[in-house]
């Protein structure tokens, strides 16, 4: 088959060149009419715009931002996507960014710091716009790569006093303070606190919830369930009856995530356990299905929507230079009672 005529580079690709022919004007002038400068025309935006169309021409944002310094893609790097706590930071991040002619570059680390690094090298070879990173537990090497990248970067869903730190998100350690105060003062004296993935964020939370039972009188290290696996509706329930077999005497627990805590409010329906005359329950993150479960599921609303805007529009901000008034955003988070309490 005969090559089109107007394909001349190697990888058959329409150059700009080739759009600025069937517009007739400039190849500069095409370049200006398709970014929306000012400086060209309405009708010849539209001009241009059309023979792009015609051909089907498709910018090279690689080539684009090697001749600008500017990018319009920003790394967004988050743990997963199989918890609803991140897709829907996912897309409150890319409503933003795409409004603002921004595109989110999405990257899974799988928690793992390593693969993290792999990541983040990756995309600054490719000059973005701005990074987004979950949290602040990455190796030094991550550090260095994004410091000298002069790429800005925002931490998400945590937050710090450190100067020239860029982070939106709100204190772990105080939601489980939260959560495991409120137990305490439904009368319960023998508090679990059953924790999977163990993430940095699982941690603190897990911290607020010691600091708690130790100023009461009332912790009890074996009352602690810490397990690596993923979190999930079964692991919850299988950790909810492994925990009652071993400590019957608990008469609260403290879920780190709400599908655990779906999946022991499950498992207690099925061991006629009555929840919460004998047992409370608590989760965490307030995922859409705790209001339905029976009895709903009392929990911390996080507001992952929240952080992703004002994240989304500081990176914003940052990558078009302007002066960003507050480095640190605490969006905090809510105590929802429901039935399971």
């Amino acid at each position: 088959m005969t090559p089109s005529p107007r394909r001349r580079r190697s990888t058959g690709r329409i150059t700009l060149t080739e759009v600025a022919k069937e517009a007739s004007v400039s190849p500069i002038t095409a370049s200006r009419a398709l970014r929306g400068e000012s400086s060209v025309s309405q009708e010849l935006v539209e001009r241009v715009r059309l023979a792009a169309d015609r051909l089907g021409y498709i910018p090279d944002p690689a080539a684009r931002a090697l001749a600008s310094s500017r990018s319009t893609s920003v790394a967004v790097l988050v743990p997963m996507l199989s918890n609803m706590v991140f897709v829907d930071l996912i897309e409150a991040v890319n409503d933003v960014l795409f409004e603002a002619g921004y595109q989110a570059l999405i990257g899974i680390t799988h928690y793992d710091p390593a693969q993290e690094e792999v990541l983040i090298r990756s995309y600054l070879s490719h000059r973005p716009a701005g990074l987004m990173v979950t949290g602040f537990d990455r190796t030094e090497a991550s550090r260095r790569l994004i410091q000298a990248s002069g790429v800005p970067c925002v931490h998400l869903m945590e937050t710090t006093h450190a100067p020239e730190v860029y982070c939106v998100g709100f204190s772990q350690e105080n939601a489980g303070a939260s959560m495991t105060r409120h137990l305490i003062e439904r009368g319960r004296k023998k508090i679990a606190y059953v924790a999977a993935q163990l993430d940095p964020r699982t941690m603190q939370r897990a911290t607020g919830y010691r600091q708690v039972l130790k100023a009461e009188g009332l912790y009890d290290a074996k009352l602690e369930v810490l397990c690596p696996e993923r979190s999930s509706v079964s692991l919850g329930a299988r950790l909810f009856g492994e925990l009652l077999q071993a400590h019957p005497e608990v008469d609260a627990i403290f879920f780190n995530n709400d599908d655990l805590a779906q999946g022991a409010l499950y498992a207690a329906a099925a061991a006629q356990i009555s929840v919460p005359e004998q047992i409370a329950i608590g989760g965490f993150n307030n995922l859409p299905a705790g209001e339905q479960m029976i009895p709903s599921l009392t929990t911390i609303d996080t507001p992952r929507k929240k952080i992703g805007e004002l994240a989304a529009r500081m990176v914003i901000e940052l990558a078009q230079g302007k002066v960003v008034p507050q480095n640190s955003v605490d969006v905090g988070f809510e105590l929802i009672v429901r039935n399971s309490s």
